[in-house]
């Protein structure tokens, strides 16, 4: 037994010194609002905050709980906050093309100022037409108009009556029309007279009944002009005087808004229309309209639509849309129901994420924005065109059945941030050409850092923090201890710190509730070693399920005794939210023939292509160590026993070269002793990854059938500092009832597995070899 390769207890963990920390509970250390061992995504986020370049987009990459999105809100709104040139946008009536909304632009905080004027002077126009329409002077002068063209029109009637009379006859005014009834000697001429009249009287009756109906037509055509010429004199007796009430109130709103060229454009255009239809606001006034009824409900024509409001907004935007879908992103416009049709109009356009962030930064997650296959192709397109329209989905792709709106697409400057994986990012660097070219910034954040004085001290001030954050109990130093040897854990190694500050906070959120059960006023070591423990007990139903099968013989395993070609592989198990090792046992079978070593794993399709990598070198071993001089003439078979769902990975490698050599040279090799490690075609031990768990999950199976001093593993030399194991077993390493040896070759494995010198298992292995060519030779021959 090599015992220089054996791992002391010390080494099994990260052991924290006490006196590099002076305090008792993190409720004597400070808060901590930052970041812990980002700086270069700090660095990242800094740089491309401050690019203003409309292409140097941001993609956060990282995995869920490293506190990439907290960080990146915060620090994005803290950027903002610094930051000026954010604007108000309204959309009003286009009075000429009402499908064509017209867009305005304004200062923050001057958007709702312009739409409380707006509606001031609604109210004032309704208020004041009707006065001014019933009083004297206004009844008077329309009087004037009224009876100067009346008689005006009396005066041509009166001279068609008298000339009707001159010519014998008299005018009736019907409501068929005129009727010219004739007269002789002043007096009515009855029908039954009239046909005692002779030929010549009749005739000349006729005569001039024809001469009056032309002078009639004549007379009534002035009469018409008349009457058309009184309307044209009394509508513009009307737009005078709401000339008159209107002037006042536009001018002061043009001098108000005189520096922004679109807002007086339009308060023409109002004053313009208010003429027009001013005999509108005297049917309005008759309605019975509340100082709280909108003014969209009363003249929707002079409302405005103000589709982003920053009055309130320090510095520029930051809008985070957790639903980036594309009426959500791009905005809608809405409709309603009216006589069993839908309709529409400027005051039913609704902003989107994009309009409000407008002049800021949009934050989305990049999964839920790829979900919405529109919603990423309209976001490009914004970035793109620099300007967003809204408009349906339904009309944009071209299908829709509905009369729509057209509004003016309002220019845009933004900076887009996307929040996502890692293998989101590589996806679309890979698959969408316009990603390298939109997001140019990269922000990476870790999954683990450095396990330094500095980032341990940030680490206790981030716990108190927290606790004071989530009203919980401080932890005591030696429970702060064990939340770093917990973070330990989740990053694999002794070297490292989990950023993954979510698992973190779980661990204190339930050491907090088993601290109330026993009463303590902190939260203690052991209160975090019983969250752990009960965290894991909630998820390891498959891991007991698995125990049962070894307890029960189900799956065969020994961990006593030696074998001549069996060993016993450590894998991990991953189902998803817990991570468990457990032995597997390889058995290889060797003789004489040609085919070298058969993976009957991949012979049966349950291998992967590392796996089969992995299996391949071993015979590059084989031959450079004992076949430099004569072919390779051995077949040997390699199984995982009992493993039904497939193999992957290479990290069993050397396991399988140990059984091998095992198996060709019939030396017999300890049972009592788990291997893990990857090896190359130069026999050298190469480290692999879930140390921790495979080595626990060995040991666990070795404390069922009983622990004899004698049982252990072999892990690569590299990975001593990637173990992070819980105290029983340290406990059980320290009092010599477990081991664990660490090798950097393969000669080292196999000394301690056979308890013999790597010079005797290279004699016993090469005389087989030649056996074997002998034997293939001779059949051969």
């Amino acid at each position: 037994m090599r015992d220089k390769n054996k791992i002391s207890y010390h080494k099994l963990k990260k052991i924290y010194n006490s006196r590099h920390f002076k305090f008792k509970t993190t409720k004597d250390l400070d808060n901590f609002d930052g970041i812990i061992g980002q700086e270069r995504a700090e660095k990242a986020l800094e740089f491309g905050l401050k690019v203003k370049n409309p292409k140097y987009n941001i993609f956060i990459s990282g995995i869920k709980g490293t506190g990439r999105t907290s960080y990146c809100i915060s620090k994005v709104r803290e950027n903002a906050k610094k930051e000026r040139g954010n604007f108000d946008w309204c959309y009003v009536n286009n009075f000429k093309e009402p499908d064509k909304p017209k867009k305005i632009e304004l200062p923050s905080g001057m958007g709702i100022l312009f739409r409380e004027d707006m509606d001031s002077f609604v109210r004032e126009l309704i208020s004041e037409v009707p006065k001014a329409f019933i009083s004297e002077e206004y009844q008077k002068r329309k009087n004037d108009i009224l009876k100067k063209y009346q008689d005006e029109k009396n005066e041509v009637l009166d001279y068609l009556f008298d000339y009707s009379k001159k010519l014998g006859f008299e005018i009736k005014n019907v409501s068929t029309g005129l009727v010219f009834v004739p007269l002789k000697d002043g007096e009515k001429i009855s029908d039954e007279e009239y046909e005692y009249l002779s030929e010549e009287e009749k005739n000349e009756y006729e005569k001039n009944a024809e001469a009056i109906q032309l002078k009639a037509l004549e007379i009534l055509r002035k009469v018409k002009l008349i009457e058309k010429e009184a309307k044209k004199n009394l509508l513009d007796f009307q737009k005078m005087t709401a000339h008159f009430i209107v002037k006042p109130s536009i001018e002061s709103m043009i001098e108000k808004y005189s520096e922004f060229e679109k807002v007086t454009q339009y308060i023409k255009e109002i004053e313009e229309d208010v003429i027009e239809n001013v005999s509108d606001f005297q049917i309005i006034a008759e309605e019975d309209i509340s100082i709280n009824t909108d003014v969209k409900d009363f003249a929707p024509r002079y409302y405005v639509n103000l589709i982003v409001d920053n009055s309130e907004k320090e510095g520029v935007p930051v809008i985070v849309e957790t639903n980036p879908t594309y009426n959500n992103l791009i905005g809608v416009i809405e409709y309603e129901s009216e006589n069993s049709s839908l309709r529409t109009d400027f005051t039913m356009i609704k902003s989107g994420a994009i309009h409000r962030a407008n002049g800021g930064y949009l934050i989305l997650d990049a999964l839920e924005l790829l979900r919405n296959q529109h919603s990423w192709t309209a976001i490009k397109r914004a970035i793109y065109n620099r300007e967003v329209k809204i408009e349906s989905l339904r009309h944009q792709l071209g299908i829709t059945d509905l009369a729509t709106l057209d509004p003016e697409t309002i220019p845009i400057d933004i900076k887009v941030i996307l929040i996502g994986n890692p293998y989101i990012y590589n996806l679309l660097y890979q698959y969408d050409e316009d990603f390298h070219k939109l997001f140019k910034i990269k922000v990476d954040f870790d999954s683990i850092m450095e396990n330094n004085l500095d980032n341990q001290y940030k680490m206790a001030c981030f716990i108190n923090s927290f606790c004071e954050k989530e009203n919980l109990r401080h932890l005591t130093r030696e429970g702060v201890f064990k939340v770093l040897e917990y973070s330990n854990r989740i990053a694999g190694s002794q070297k490292k710190l989990s950023t993954r500050f979510n698992k973190v906070t779980e661990v204190l959120i339930e050491a907090d509730v088993w601290a109330s059960y026993q009463g303590n006023r902190y939260i203690t070591e052991r209160n975090v070693q019983k969250a752990i423990a009960e965290k894991r007990n909630r998820n390891n139903r498959i891991e007991d399920r698995i125990d049962e099968l070894y307890r029960d013989g189900k799956i065969i395993i020994d961990v006593k005794g030696s074998q001549v070609g069996k060993i016993n592989g450590l894998s991990v198990l991953d189902t998803g939210d817990y991570v468990f090792g457990r032995p597997t046992v390889i058995t290889v079978s060797s003789y004489a023939g040609t085919k070298g070593i058969i993976n009957i794993e991949r012979e049966v399709e349950l291998s992967g292509n590392i796996h089969d990598k992995g299996v391949m070198i071993l015979e590059g071993y084989l031959n450079e160590e004992f076949c430099k001089n004569r072919p390779l003439n051995v077949t040997s078979k390699i199984c995982f026993e009992q493993s039904y769902n497939g193999v992957d990975g290479d990290s069993a490698s050397s396991t399988e070269l140990y059984g091998i050599l095992s198996s060709i040279g019939n030396i017999p090799i300890k049972q009592s002793f788990g291997v893990t490690g990857s090896v190359n075609q130069k026999g050298e031990i190469q480290p692999v990854g879930g140390i921790t768990e495979k080595v626990e999950g060995y040991y666990n199976i070795c404390k069922y059938f009983g622990l004899t001093g004698h049982q252990g593993v072999i892990i690569p030399a590299q990975n001593i500092d990637d173990l992070v194991l819980d105290d029983e077993l340290i406990e059980a390493v320290r009092t010599g009832k477990f081991s664990i040896y660490a090798v950097s070759t393969i000669e080292e494995g196999m000394e301690i597995l056979t308890d013999r010198k790597f010079s005797q298992i290279f004699d016993a292995v090469e005389k087989k070899l030649e056996v074997y060519s002998q034997v293939v030779n001779k059949g051969e021959n």
